[in-house]
């Protein structure tokens, strides 16, 4: 078939098609020779053989993919499609097949691991969007909140409910017609996660005689699921931080040659079989998957103690995906052929996962914001940390129907913070970016699609305030020490990359959450948390310690940590950081981003600098008292002007290809740093023509 790409000068793919389903098929190729390494690298997380070729360091993630079943969930759930879906999906995957070999073949990992490129099966896009998506609620933080009640008293618990290292921020915000200077919405924000290179979203067009979507793709899957501007309808998400993956406390143990759970019912038998794992350069691992009742083991097992926990325990993982076998595609090609507020809102009613937050905007004045996604109706304990498998009481019972939504009067901002999903979750984030975007934009000014950029590169840190305000109270300092103290008070709370007065606050705010974990109240959090390292940014003790340090710093829940005691561990850390010699390099110097590759780079090179820190708008997350590097940040930023898309904007962090050495791997690398936006273009005769046979 042949496959013609139109691109523009950033290399972004544009493609047309006579038909949905030849147009589905030219993504999937498309995806295939710009991304082959990584959607491979996908595929292979999702069926849990990824140590075949990447090692014994991929064991964990291996191990986990396999118990907890994503293949086998993203099976069931491709069989529950709609016809219509299923097709469009199953011609995606054929276009990665027809595409793949040529992608491998200037894609120099592949010859590195000796990876051969294997085949998609229709399921395999469902299967990458759970691998992606598997984590994302969270379900480790309940192990956290697990640890604290036992070893803190559960009324610390509360302390600790916010948004921490697995969650994440992002921003999004809807300004309607009357606030604009074309008389149209426009919606900007962006999403944040993990900052990998090549990058989880991809810059794409999608044309057919049936639709024609400009937006944010995940390679790999088929479609645009977060983030699009049908040039009369536009859309986009934050993380509605809910709560739908619950743990259970689950007890086994074999008999006649088979393995039982404790449910409420007494011992019921468990589907178990042993899978094995592939290592290059190592043994082969065995790996038993016991689903019971509830759900998948993900912790533990009948026999000896494992993954910290005693003989004859685990945990198991009730997710819904598993239980409905829905992910929600079904909503996917319904988002393409959406021209209204109205047509994007059915459409979500078939979402499911992950839940989010939607505003979306149209050309007839149609504004729209709402939750979308399944949430289980079950005991609010639930949400908390593991539940004990054999009481009743904690089962599943319906879903939560029909999802919250509210009018839109005005700008309507989300920001992870506690709103509209409330109900439905446990952490949410500050207030901060939420607040400090509505301050922003609250100004009597026709706002333009290219006024934007200044909200998404805001680096004013509000959380600073109750350290700060801690700090304007200590009197009897060295002399160093008020010297900084008083640099600090003047500081302008702004977190850019050239202010190393913001050097200045990091480091007294990571001393200060040091001397945190090591004070008698918070203490006994540092012991050994013994579960697989793939949970550890849920369950780090100094990172929870710094993402909740403006709540410990004020509360009055903990014994011996009263506000003098506050003060005196901030004098503390004032000395230390003075004696230290107060830090005089700029905070891009220690604020850079560390990208994640699925293969190491051996030589790194320069990694940049950046502005913003956890909760600036421009949140780009440190970990305080652990690292002041950034792994975390936005992994694109949008503009979707309903006046004219031409008027539209985005970028990615590095570029629109995944193979390394392309011209355009980083070429937006420098405009995402400073904050710059490229042109959506939609003019076909402004696009280079790019024609390949597959």
């Amino acid at each position: 078939m042949s496959i013609t790409v139109y691109r523009d000068p950033w290399g972004i793919p544009h493609l047309r098609a006579d038909s949905a389903h030849e147009l589905a098929f030219a993504q999937g190729c498309n995806a295939a020779r710009d991304r082959a390494w990584q959607i491979e690298v996908e595929r292979h997380r999702a069926l849990g053989t990824t140590a075949a070729f990447l090692g014994p360091d991929a064991i964990g993630w291996d191990r986990f993919a396999r118990r907890v079943r994503l293949a086998d969930t993203a099976k069931r759930c491709f069989a529950r499609l709609g016809s219509e879906t299923a097709a469009w999906v199953s011609r995606y995957a054929d276009g990665v097949n027809a595409g793949l070999a040529a992608g491998a073949r200037q894609a120099p990992e592949f010859a590195a691991t000796g990876l051969v490129p294997g085949r998609w099966e229709p399921w395999t896009p469902l299967a990458i969007w759970l691998t992606h998506h598997i984590l994302f609620a969270g379900f480790p933080a309940k192990l956290w909140r697990w640890a604290v009640a036992e070893r803190i008293g559960p009324e610390a618990v509360g302390l600790f409910a916010t948004d921490g290292p697995g969650t994440l921020g992002s921003n999004g915000w809807l300004i309607p017609g009357d606030r604009t200077a074309t008389g149209a919405a426009l919606i900007a924000g962006d999403p944040h996660r993990l900052i990998e290179e090549p990058g989880v979203y991809q810059q794409i067009r999608l044309s057919c005689p049936e639709f024609d979507v400009a937006g944010f793709a995940v390679p790999g899957v088929p479609g645009i699921p977060h983030f699009g501007h049908t040039g009369r309808v536009a859309w986009a998400i934050t993380n509605a931080m809910s709560d739908y993956q619950d743990l259970y406390r689950e007890r086994l143990r074999r008999r006649a040659g088979r393995v039982e759970a404790l449910g409420p019912d007494g011992w019921r038998p468990a589907e178990a079989h042993v899978e094995i794992i592939e290592v290059a350069g190592g043994d082969r691992i065995e790996v038993e998957v016991i689903e019971t009742e509830r759900g998948p083991v993900v912790l533990g097992g009948p026999d000896d103690a494992q993954d910290g926990l005693p003989p004859g325990e685990a945990l198991s993982l009730r997710y819904p995906p598993r239980v409905r076998h829905d992910l929600g595609f079904d909503a996917l090609p319904a988002l393409l052929r959406a021209a209204t507020v109205a047509d994007v809102d059915r459409a979500l009613d078939r979402w499911a996962e992950p839940v989010n937050v939607v505003l979306a905007a149209d050309t007839a004045g149609g504004l729209l914001h709402r939750v979308a996604g399944a949430v289980p109706i079950r005991d609010p304990e639930n949400r908390l940390w593991p539940v004990p498998a054999w009481e009743r009481g904690y089962e599943w019972s319906g879903w939560h129907a029909p999802m919250p939504r509210r009018p839109v009067r005005g700008i309507t901002v989300m920001a992870n913070e506690r709103g509209i999903s409330e109900p439905f979750g446990v952490e949410f984030s500050p207030r901060y970016r939420a607040d400090r975007i509505r301050y922003l934009l609250d100004r009597p000014v026709a706002w333009s699609a290219e006024d934007m950029a200044a909200v998404h590169m805001d680096t004013h840190l509000a959380s600073a305030g109750p350290l700060l305000d801690l700090l304007a109270g200590l009197g009897g300092l060295s002399e160093p020490a008020a010297r900084l103290r008083d640099r600090l008070l003047a500081w302008d709370r702004r977190m850019e990359a050239a202010s190393t007065d913001a050097t200045a606050y990091a480091a007294v705010r990571a001393a200060v959450v040091r001397r945190l974990a090591a004070h008698p109240a918070l203490a006994r959090l540092g012991e050994p948390v013994p579960y697989p390292p793939l949970f550890r940014p849920w369950l780090e003790p100094l990172a929870r310690i710094g993402y909740a340090l403006e709540t410990l710093l004020t509360t009055d829940r903990l014994p011996g940590l009263d506000r003098d005691a506050v003060a005196e561990l901030v004098r503390a850390a004032v000395e230390e950081v003075a004696a230290a010699g107060s830090p005089s390099v700029p905070w891009g110097e220690a604020h850079r981003i560390a990208p994640w590759r699925a293969l190491p780079d051996p030589e790194p090179g320069d990694r940049p600098g950046v502005s913003g820190d956890h909760e600036c708008v421009l949140c780009t997350s440190s970990v305080p008292g652990v690292t002041d590097t950034c792994a975390r940040g936005p992994v694109a930023r949008y503009v979707w002007d309903l006046a004219r898309r031409e008027n539209s904007r985005w970028v990615v962090p590095f570029g629109a290809s995944g193979v390394p050495g392309h011209p355009h791997q980083r070429d937006q690398l420098p405009l995402w740093l400073r904050g710059e936006l490229i042109p959506v273009l939609t003019d076909w005769d402004r696009l280079t023509e790019e024609r390949y046979d597959d």
